[in-house]
C-alpha cells in the first residue's frame, strides 16, 4: 500500500478524533465557558451541522479541483479553526469553529476516499479504503480517550491543540508527495445522481442510518457526566469509558465489514432489533460502573457495526450515484448525529438527570423496529 494512503489515514484520524472528542471534555468546557452541561454537549451537534451542509457540497465543488491543492487547502483551514477554539473564550465562537471545521472535514474525506482508490494498487483498492475508515474507528479507540486524558490533565483547550499539531506531519507530507491531480477535474452529473438518491430503497437506507447515529449519540454526547454525575465515577475513569465504547465501535465496524455487503441480511436486522433493549438496560443499570463499562462497550459494538453496514447498504443501493451517495451516507448519519444530542439535552435539561439522555437513544431505537420489520424494507434493489 502506497505510504501516502497512510498519510491520509493519520489525516482521517486527526479529524475523527477532532468529532468525536468533545464527549469527553464536555464538563471543562461547561465549567470554564460558564454554559449548560447541554449546551456544550451540543457542539458534537454543531459538527454534525458541518458535516450535513458540507458532504454534498464539497463532493460537488471538490471534484473540479486539483487534488493537492484540495487536501492542503482543506487542511489547512481544519488546523486553523482548531488553533482558534483553543484559543477562544467565546462559546458562540467555539460553536463556530466546530460547523467549519466539520465543513473542510467533509471535504478533505471527499477528495481523499478516492485518491486513496486511486492510489492503491489493482486487487487493493478496498484495502485502501479500509485504512482511511479505520482512521475514524481508531480515533474511538485512542484519539478519544487520550483527549478526555489531556483535559483532565491541561485542560480542554489543550485537546484541540493536540488535534491542530497532530496534523501537521500529515499537512507537510500533503504538500510534498499528495498527487497533483489523482482523479481529474469532472463534472458531476447532480440531476442524474440526485434521481438515484430519491428512489424508495435509498431513502430507507438512509433513515435506518439516521435513526441508529441519532440513538447513538444522544448517549455519546453526554457519556462523560453520566459517567461522572450518574455512575460517580471519577473524572480519571471518563477516559476509560470512552475508550470501552471505542473498542466496542472498532469491534463492530470489523465486523460488519467482514460480514456485510450492502444487503439488509438477518444478522443486521437482528442487530438493529437488539439495539433499543441494549440501550433501555443501559438506562436502567447506568449507575452501576460495571454494567456502564460492559454496556458502553457492547452498545459500541451494535452501534457503529450497524451504521457501517447501513453505509454499505447506502452505497450498495445507490451504486448509481457514485459522487454523492457516499456524501448523502455522511448527511444521514449525521442528521442522527445533530438531532440526537438536541433531543437529550432539551429533556436532561428540563429534567436534570443525565440518565434520560440513555432513555432518548432507546426511543430513537425503538422508532427502527416498524422501519425494519416492514417487508419492504428487506426487498433486494
Amino acid at each position: 500500500m502506497p505510504l501516502f494512503v497512510h498519510v491520509l489515514g493519520l489525516a482521517v484520524f486527526a479529524q475523527g478524533t477532532s468529532e468525536f472528542m468533545v464527549s469527553g471534555l464536555v464538563p471543562g468546557i461547561a465549567g470554564e465557558l460558564s454554559v449548560p452541561a447541554g449546551a456544550a454537549a451540543a457542539l458534537t451537534s454543531a459538527y454534525a451541522v458541518g458535516m450535513i451542509v458540507g458532504a454534498p457540497a464539497m463532493a460537488v465543488l471538490s471534484a473540479r479541483w486539483p487534488r493537492r491543492r484540495a487536501l492542503a487547502g482543506f487542511l489547512t483551514a481544519f488546523v486553523v479553526v482548531h488553533v482558534i477554539g483553543a484559543a477562544t473564550t467565546s462559546f458562540p465562537l467555539l460553536f463556530g469553529t466546530r460547523v467549519v471545521a466539520a465543513v473542510v472535514n467533509a471535504g478533505f474525506f471527499a477528495v481523499a476516499m478516492p485518491v486513496a482508490v486511486a492510489l492503491a494498487p489493482q486487487g487493493k483498492r478496498a484495502r485502501a479504503t479500509a485504512v482511511l475508515v479505520a482512521g475514524i474507528t481508531l480515533s474511538c479507540v485512542a484519539g478519544v480517550p487520550a483527549g478526555a486524558v489531556l483535559g483532565e490533565l491541561a485542560g480542554w483547550r489543550s485537546a484541540f491543540w493536540a488535534v491542530a499539531v497532530l496534523c501537521l506531519p500529515a499537512l507537510v507530507l500533503v504538500f510534498r508527495s499528495a498527487p497533483a491531480d489523482a482523479a481529474g477535474p469532472q463534472e458531476v452529473p447532480i440531476e442524474r445522481e440526485a434521481r438515484e438518491l430519491r428512489r424508495p430503497p435509498v431513502r430507507q437506507a438512509m433513515v435506518l442510518a439516521a435513526l441508529v447515529n441519532g440513538a447513538t449519540f444522544a448517549t455519546f454526547a453526554f457519556l462523560a457526566v453520566i459517567a461522572t454525575d450518574v455512575a460517580r465515577l471519577s473524572a480519571g475513569a471518563v477516559s476509560g469509558l470512552l475508550a470501552a465504547f471505542g473498542v466496542g465501535a472498532f469491534l463492530g465496524v470489523t465486523v460488519a465489514g467482514r460480514t456485510g455487503d450492502g444487503e439488509l441480511r438477518r444478522g443486521l436486522v437482528l442487530a438493529l432489533a437488539v439495539l433499543p433493549v441494549g440501550w433501555a438496560v443501559l438506562a436502567a443499570t447506568g449507575a452501576q460502573p460495571v454494567a456502564l463499562f460492559i454496556l458502553t462497550t457492547v452498545q459500541g459494538g451494535l452501534s457503529f457495526g450497524c451504521g457501517s453496514a447501513l453505509v454499505a447498504r447506502v452505497m450498495h443501493v445507490a451504486s448509481g450515484a457514485p459522487t454523492l451517495g457516499g456524501s448523502f451516507a455522511t448527511v444521514a448519519l449525521n442528521a442522527g448525529a445533530f438531532l440526537g444530542p438536541v433531543l437529550a439535552g432539551f429533556v436532561t435539561g428540563s429534567t436534570g438527570d443525565y440518565r434520560h439522555a440513555i432513555w432518548i437513544s432507546a426511543a430513537i431505537a425503538l422508532v427502527l423496529l416498524p422501519v425494519v420489520l416492514r417487508r419492504k424494507v428487506l426487498i433486494r434493489p
